[in-house]
């Protein structure tokens, strides 16, 4: 769960709602939807006044949001930066 709450704080940075949110994660990282939206909904219960204003900010209209193609390379950039395995620091033996 660690994992997904680190993400979709990435996704919040990117001014994503929980649905974009939960859509790219399950395309770029292979987590359910119901599992994105189960820690979504745990992190709103423990930073209501955050989850308030955030709300707030994404109804009053989205004109400095990435494409979608830019979200999704952005996501997947950092899907793969996150990701042990494809550390570039692992020497060729």
């Amino acid at each position: 769960m660690g994992q997904v709450h680190h993400l979709i704080e990435k996704c919040i940075i990117f001014k994503m709602s929980k649905e974009e949110c939960m859509e790219a994660l399950s395309k770029h990282a292979n987590i359910k939807p119901v599992i994105t939206s189960t820690v979504w909904k745990e992190l709103e219960k423990e930073n209501k006044e955050f989850f308030e204003a955030y709300a707030e900010s994404q109804s009053k209209g989205r004109q400095d949001r990435m494409s979608e193609e830019e979200t999704s390379q952005m996501i997947h950039k950092l899907i793969s930066d996150d990701d042990p395995s494809s550390s570039k620091d692992t020497p060729n033996t």
